[in-house]
């Protein structure tokens, strides 16, 4: 509100902003859902990086099976929105956890995703609390170096101890991202599991940038995908988008040129994030400005390098940013506004933000 006047275009808010284009993340959705269903694949978005309950439900009345979280923070936001069927992708460790999870096991349909035994025993304990079901995942860890058992008899061993355990239902196997290495390991995994007798109904796979495998892993049965909804720089890069299928911009305005070759945006580190898109420089794209380089963040500062650009920002001029990263620049707003051709459509609060927790 600019005193009682209700802006009516994204030209007559003031900067820096996040202005997320609802056509192309309606097209977005669409492009994943079809890719999905022609691989008979069912599709668990991953709402971490919109955060918005808004997209959410948009998410699953275009075809989504349920939702993917990373946090119980995000899950009960959702649960609270109306959404039912969850799987939280993160080990959840001890008291406060279990108590947390067992409120939302009463609500909704949740499954959680681990890879050690005491994370499993927080699903337990939540599960008796709740005296509702809850399934579980066993997370493998196939090529990102992150978390997730290695050798296919952790997994057996971590299932065998879900199934003896009252409320907890195994339900089959997780892994991020999806890709040849993913293919190596379900097969050693599901003969392990088949020869101890475990039953195995769901293998979940993810990750924007591998769209186009979904229907290359055999035995797929779900797929998370998160930068999807939005994309990035990253993802243009990967070649899982084009440009005109970013959906979120930054906003900004450039307010100084001190120099021939350098220009300042209102943006910094608590509007950019300081991930990085290489090969590519710098910390965004300039969309006005393609060749100019985002080179250096402060936090209320974004210096650009205009050695190399054919145009040169002037003070002044409103400019929009394409994040290298779209999921943290999400988290770093309190609302966001959704638009159509640049007319204003809503302000929605980012509900889901906040710190792992």
């Amino acid at each position: 509100m600019i005193g009682n006047v209700r802006p009516r275009t994204l030209d007559e808010l003031e900067t820096p902003f996040v202005a997320v284009d609802l056509d192309r993340v309606d097209n977005n959705i669409a492009t994943l859902q079809s890719r999905c269903d022609a691989a008979g694949v069912a599709n668990r978005p991953h709402i971490k990086t919109h955060k918005l309950p808004f997209l959410a439900h948009r998410q699953v009345r275009a075809g989504a099976c349920g939702i993917t979280v990373q946090k119980l923070s995000e899950a009960e936001v959702m649960v609270q929105s109306g959404l039912d069927d969850l799987l939280i992708t993160y080990n959840l460790v001890g008291e406060h956890k279990a108590r947390r999870l067992a409120r939302l096991a009463s609500l909704a349909n949740v499954r959680v995703a681990l890879d050690n035994a005491i994370a499993l025993e927080t699903v337990i304990k939540a599960a008796r609390l709740a005296q509702a079901n809850i399934g579980v995942l066993v997370e493998f860890e196939s090529s990102k170096g992150r978390q997730g058992v290695h050798d296919p008899q952790e997994a057996v061993d971590l299932a065998t101890a879900a199934m003896d355990a009252p409320h907890v239902d195994f339900l089959g196997l997780m892994t991020y991202p999806s890709d040849e290495a993913t293919v190596d390991w379900l097969e050693r995994g599901i003969e392990a599991l088949d020869r101890a007798g475990l039953p195995l109904s769901v293998i979940s796979g993810g990750g924007t940038p591998g769209m186009h495998r979904i229907g290359t892993v055999p035995g797929l049965t779900e797929y998370r995908a998160g930068t999807s909804v939005y994309h990035d720089r990253k993802t243009v890069q990967q070649g899982a988008a084009s440009i005109n299928d970013c959906a979120l911009h930054v906003h900004a305005t450039v307010v100084s040129t001190p120099s021939a070759n350098r220009a300042v945006l209102d943006t910094g580190s608590k509007v950019l994030t300081s991930d990085l898109a290489k090969p590519e420089p710098g910390f965004g794209m300039l969309i006005e400005h393609p060749e100019a380089i985002i080179a250096e963040l402060s936090e209320e500062h974004a210096v650009v390098d205009t050695s190399n650009s054919a145009t040169r920002p002037r003070v002044g001029e409103r400019v929009r940013v394409l994040p290298n990263h779209v999921c943290p620049v999400s988290n770093l707003f309190e609302t966001v506004i959704l638009h159509r051709d640049s007319e204003i459509l809503a302000e929605l609060p980012v509900l889901a933000r906040g710190a792992v927790r």
